[in-house]
């Protein structure tokens, strides 16, 4: 069955995770640790962040869970912001961040949009730091639907942000492919009843991610040819 829409995971799918995200993190621990070198290794610890070489381990909670998830895990530590601040402060200062596009952008949706593929995001970010981060790459005028966990929709591994993009553009599902680097982007596509697109521009591995998906690529450039096959 052909595909006709592709729903694109945000953070390690159209930007790659690490480049992204590795430096932005420190940041962001030191600025809730206010200098206190103690609560710093206690936030790293709980986000699955190594702070001597600032990357994140494979399980960290960062890589599919929700921002609300992330600033409940790290509130017990922070004693200067409430939960709800700390969820805050994650979507505004994730707006900036620098991007690292997995692969330039612009000519890739624009092949998409040529070959009359639907495209939409989902994340498990706020909608309102995806809709900056789309802008600031000049592409988000490439998407007919941009939802983030806040959305009303609901978060990944749940099917229903899916299926909200399907409804929202008229698409069956099964001529729909979730697009993902993690277990929970899959999981949420089969769920979904799509079919499923691993990349290997976050944290996962190819195994991690083969038993999953129909297909594992290196990243999103891949995806023409292989809607080619």
């Amino acid at each position: 069955m052909p595909v006709d829409a592709l729903l694109f995971d945000k953070d390690g799918t159209l930007f790659d995770f690490s480049a992204t995200w590795n430096g932005w993190t420190e940041t962001l621990i030191r600025e809730l640790a206010q200098g206190q070198d103690d609560v710093a290794q206690a936030l790293a610890k709980v986000l699955g962040y190594d702070l001597e070489t600032t990357s994140f381990h494979p399980d960290s909670i960062a890589i599919a869970c929700a921002n609300a998830e992330i600033a409940a895990a790290v509130a017990p530590l922070i004693d200067h912001l409430d939960q709800a601040a700390i969820e805050q402060h994650l979507s505004v200062s994730a707006a900036g961040a620098n991007l690292a596009e997995a692969v330039p952008l612009g000519a890739f949706l624009d092949d998409l949009l040529a070959r009359g593929k639907v495209l939409g995001v989902m994340t498990n970010d706020a909608e309102f730091s995806a809709r900056s981060q789309l802008e600031r790459a000049g592409v988000l005028d490439r998407f007919a639907f941009v939802a983030g966990y806040d959305s009303g929709h609901g978060a990944k591994p749940d099917p229903d942000p899916l299926l909200a993009f399907c409804k929202a553009v008229g698409i069956d599902p099964a001529r729909t492919a979730m697009v993902g680097d993690s277990r929970h982007d899959l999981e949420a596509g089969n769920a979904a009843g799509m079919r499923r697109i691993g990349v290997l521009t976050g944290l996962a591995k190819r195994d991690d991610l083969a038993p999953l998906a129909d297909v594992v690529l290196p990243d999103i450039g891949h995806i023409p040819a292989w809607l080619d096959t």
